[in-house]
């Protein structure tokens, strides 16, 4: 199986490869990722199973990862009483002109995928994609990140179930943790030969 996964990854990665003779370096898609690194605690703002307002706290920490192409995210919180992790991987595909994003947790059996793109501006990425609802049926979610300011993003979730009508399922407001005085240079995300 190990074989088979390392085949699968040589070959869809070829087709870049094969361009120019190079390896596929991070573009300007991909640095607009790296402004998302770092420690961010969250206040996440749901409706619980009861239909009443939630409130939840939580930490993320971001950081790119995998040759500058992709940032990860470890989630923590207390969510609904209980204890939550989540991971997401998230990057741009040249070759779809998307960004896209995956997302696991331990309260879903489901892999999460999504894709989509930044307004014109630069500050609001829309991805939408399939996904579980609250009620455990096939749903479409949209979610919508903003950059407030440099320290500041607001993630919502919205669902579209059935009915046709979409509603908002998650509001996560993030901000930024401050640098810790005498912390080091972050350890570079690039592979090791790599010059830029």
């Amino acid at each position: 199986m190990k074989h088979r996964s390392l085949l699968v990854a040589f070959l869809v990665s070829l087709p870049l490869f094969a361009q120019d003779g190079q390896m596929p370096q991070p573009g300007p898609e991909h640095q607009k990722l790296h402004a998302h690194a770092g420690t961010w605690d969250a206040v996440i703002e749901s409706t619980g199973p009861d239909g009443k307002p939630s409130k939840s706290l939580g930490v993320s920490e971001m950081k790119m990862a995998l040759g500058g192409f992709w940032l990860v995210d470890d989630f923590t919180a207390e969510f609904m009483g209980m204890q939550f992790q989540g991971h997401g991987l998230t990057g741009y595909d040249p070759v779809k002109g998307k960004y896209v994003a995956t997302w696991v947790d331990s309260m879903s059996p489901s892999l999460l995928v999504l894709e989509g793109s930044y307004d014109k501006d630069g500050k609001v990425l829309t991805m939408s994609g399939p996904c579980t609802g609250m009620d455990g049926k096939p749903a479409q979610c949209r979610t919508v990140s903003t950059s407030v300011d440099a320290n500041t993003m607001v993630f919502e979730m919205y669902m579209t179930g059935g009915d046709g009508t979409e509603a908002l399922g998650m509001k996560i407001t993030y901000t930024r943790r401050a640098a810790k005085p005498g912390a080091g240079k972050p350890a570079s995300d690039k592979p090791p030969g790599r010059k830029g």
